[in-house]
């Protein structure tokens, strides 16, 4: 478990301390779906280290099909009044009688091999799980709904155009199989706007960068989360592409802290990019710091036909997050030590194994 590491404790504690209006969330509930992923899971665990060491009595929901995921990764808050496992798709309709306050629909199929291999539940989970967190929040006169959107909801970005605001929409080809997660990302997005427009739902929205961290599933097949289970393994860094697409990266623990932000300090019906201006790199070079901090080589190896599939075709995916940090966030982990930490938390917590 991941809570087993001082440096990740360090890291919530951290967050613990940020200037949010945590007053807010104080003796509120929080119903978060895709609870074990890689973003939600450390909203989790920032929410209910406040409620251990500030007393905040934050009932979190956490919303997960996998009975046995949310057990490794949350057994120490079982026993806690303050966590309530739900085993569910969110699919299917949300049946909880309690009442929640707050919403945060993360559950999303956000790998490329899921996009290839599942394309239609990559599609239903985001926009058919969007719908019933909707419904559930219309139905239940919830405080706010946060959806985590992503990046690629922007389409294609040539890179003569830098770093895209919020306001930005490029190019999605409907007809590529590969369209099924930013098409329904976009479809789940405005689906917000109009639960809020016809039903006065609250609801704010987040677009994460390509986000990174030791909170990342094992069946997570992104590069960057590749790179680091090759490290783990005490492998060299294989990379199946010639690296040259620029991403802007962040780490989960500042991504986790920026969603919060949006959800307690958001204006309603808006939607916030989130990265970090100053982890802005190709995938080579990335890989390159991941074999660096690991003490091993970078290869470059030839892709399977089914990795290709999942490939994006976006080769510059950089996000303004002006927007964002005129909230007051702002990136505390850089790239560079973003990746030592998650190799040395993961490390600690005996995950690589």
């Amino acid at each position: 478990m991941l809570i087993k590491s001082s440096t990740y404790i360090g890291d919530l504690n951290e967050v613990s301390l940020f200037s949010f209006p945590w007053e807010r969330m104080r003796g509120k509930s929080v119903l978060i779906t895709g609870a074990c992923g890689l973003i939600c899971s450390c909203i989790v665990d920032i929410i209910m280290y406040r409620n251990v060491h500030f007393d905040d009595n934050i009932t979190v929901y956490a919303l997960c099909r996998n009975g046995k995921a949310a057990k490794r990764r949350f057994l120490s808050y079982f026993e806690s009044g303050q966590f309530v496992f739900v085993k569910q798709d969110v699919c299917d309709k949300i049946g909880l009688e309690s009442h929640i306050d707050y919403i945060i629909h993360g559950a999303s199929h956000a790998h490329p091999a899921a996009f290839a291999n599942d394309p239609v539940g990559t599609m239903m989970t985001n926009f058919h799980g969007m719908y019933n967190s909707l419904r559930f929040a219309r139905e239940n006169a919830s405080t706010r709904v946060l959806f985590v959107s992503s990046s690629e909801s922007y389409g294609e970005i040539t890179g003569q155009m830098g770093a895209v605001s919020e306001d930005y929409s490029g190019y999605v080809n409907p007809m590529d199989v590969r369209s099924c997660y930013p098409s329904s990302k976009r479809a789940a997005e405005t689906l917000c706007v109009s639960f809020a427009s016809q039903y006065n739902v609250d609801v704010v929205v987040a677009r994460p960068s390509h986000v990174y961290g030791p909170s990342m599933r094992s069946s997570d097949s992104r590069a960057i989360s590749a790179f680091i289970r090759n490290v783990l393994s005490e492998n060299d860094v294989i990379m199946k592409s010639q690296g040259t697409q620029v991403r802007g990266y962040c780490y989960v623990v500042d991504a986790a802290s920026a969603i919060l932000s949006v959800m307690l300090m958001g204006e309603s019906c808006n939607a916030y990019n989130v990265s970090d201006k100053d982890s802005i790199l190709s995938v080579k070079e990335m890989a390159d710091i991941v074999a660096k901090c690991g003490n091993r080589n970078l290869v470059i190896s030839e892709a399977s036909v089914l990795e290709k599939a999942g490939f994006t075709p976006v080769s510059w995916q950089v996000l303004d997050s002006s927007k964002l940090e005129n909230l007051g966030w702002k990136a505390k982990t850089h790239i560079k030590e973003g990746i030592s930490k998650t190799l040395k938390i993961m490390k600690e917590a005996s995950l690589y194994k």
